[in-house]
């Protein structure tokens, strides 16, 4: 999401100022207007429904990263319409007991300096966001594009586990991530990945197993996994860095024929990523070998091949006008200014600021996450501490908080002189110390004066 200059608090801001100005009424269709700034409105249904140069693409561009498709039914089954239809090549990255695979598209994408983009599948006729997938795409040796989907979508847990699904069962290479599992538990773990296989929504023939933290019945269990099916798997060591993953991915699409990324790539992923590979664990600390490990192949057994014929692509709608969105705050704004300060303390990793109304973004700086769900999430949090407080009779107050997680610190609190606006910071637990950090945030508030 792009920095918003507005808020729910019905004030508008201007390139340039350096305080609010004339309050401006509510618009009681913000909320949509919101929701649906990134669709783009074409002048009739052939010229939104036409052939295009990027026909071979899903969905319809609304922005420099984002797409949309519209369906009118489930969003597994329209996403598996669109692979029968063009049957793309792709890499998938997929979780087991760990939430890594979006950070290490994150990663590559840094290192790449690629955005990571988003595709966004909606309800045809009511433009209701059902998931967001997001991917990354890289240009290959041979002069083609690799494109790497991370199946943890943004989405309900039923859809999110139908959409991976369908994104890991019709990959050409499927990578799955595994993450700190119970000594005995890693077959349970597998169980679900195991029915999957064996469904006949199954296309996929080649899995790479990438543990995370020790594994030492990884390799066993991934026979168990692809028993009595044509699929082959590969387990590699534990992988401690982004660097280490894309080793191990590109050298496995080189294998299959599928051409490996620049090696501009590769090597830029060897710089930290925050949390890129992190388990369940708190410290995030993984160690291992580092040489790739032989494939394992598995009796094969007759599996249904995938459609040759194309199947029509679900239709696409476009979404009534929408006001276009706000421009974007520039660096004379004392709000841009600051949160970029707030980037050079130890540790700090991302942070914004946001309409604690509506969740807008209205300024940011870091990596991941990014300004769209610091925005969102951190108005989740401050609603449920409101709402906490109210139902024990404690004020009305905005909230401040700070959390501690596995391994980072959030720091959630109002700003100052900027009624209705919020701060939501992200801090690397191994590199800031909690209270100190709260204090040097505390110390840039004159930042924040109109008259600073």
């Amino acid at each position: 999401m792009s920095n918003s200059t507005s808020g729910g608090s019905g004030w508008s801001r201007n390139a340039g100022d350096t305080a609010p100005t004339t309050p401006t009424p509510l618009d009681p269709w913000q909320a949509t207007r919101a929701e649906t700034q990134h669709t783009q409105i074409r002048r009739s249904e052939e010229d939104y429904l036409g052939d295009n140069s990027e026909a071979a693409d899903i969905g319809r561009p609304v922005g420099d990263d984002r797409r949309e498709l519209f369906v009118s039914c489930d969003p597994d089954q329209a996403i598996e319409q669109q692979f029968q239809h063009r049957l793309p090549e792709f890499i998938a990255l997929h979780n087991i007991a760990t939430s890594a695979s979006r950070k290490l598209l994150a990663g590559m994408a840094a290192a790449s300096k690629q955005p990571v983009k988003k595709l966004v599948i909606r309800r045809q006729g009511y433009g209701t966001e059902l998931a967001t997938i997001q991917y990354l795409d890289l240009s290959t040796s041979t002069g083609g594009m690799l494109r790497l989907y991370a199946t943890d979508a943004e989405a309900e847990t039923p859809v999110r586990a139908a959409l991976a699904k369908v994104l890991l069962g019709y990959s050409r290479l499927g990578v799955v991530l595994v993450g700190e599992v119970p000594a005995g538990g890693l077959a349970t773990a597998f169980e679900p990945l195991r029915s999957d296989v064996l469904s006949r929504r199954w296309h996929n023939r080649q899995l790479l197993l990438m543990p995370l933290s020790s594994a030492a019945t990884l390799l066993t269990e991934g026979q168990n996994l692809v028993r009595g099916t044509s699929v082959k798997v590969t387990t590699t060591p534990t992988v401690t860095r982004p660097a280490d993953a894309w080793t191990y991915i590109s050298g496995t699409w080189s294998r299959l024929g599928g051409g490996a990324a620049p090696a501009a790539a590769s090597s830029a992923t060897s710089r930290t990523v925050p949390g890129a590979l992190s388990t369940t664990r708190g410290n995030g600390a993984i160690d291992g070998p580092r040489a790739a490990a032989p494939a394992v192949a598995a009796p094969a057994r007759p599996v249904e091949s995938p459609p040759s014929r194309s199947t029509a692509p679900l239709p696409l709608r476009p979404m009534p006008p929408v006001a276009p969105p706000a421009s974007a705050s520039t660096g004379n704004d004392p709000l841009v200014r600051y949160v970029n300060r707030l980037l050079e303390l130890s540790g700090m990793v991302s942070c914004c600021i946001f309409d604690m109304a509506q969740g807008h973004a209205v300024a940011h700086a870091g990596s991941v996450p990014d300004a769209e769900d610091l925005s969102l999430h951190g108005k989740d949090l401050i609603d449920a501490m409101l709402s906490t407080s109210r139902m024990l009779g404690l004020g009305h107050a905005a909230p401040e908080a700070a959390v501690t997680l596995n391994a980072h610190h959030l720091v959630l609190r109002p700003v100052p002189r900027h009624p209705g606006l919020a701060l939501h910071a992200v801090l690397d637990k191994t590199q800031a110390n909690l209270t100190l950090a709260r204090l040097q945030i505390e110390r840039l508030d004159p930042m924040l004066d109109p008259k600073a």
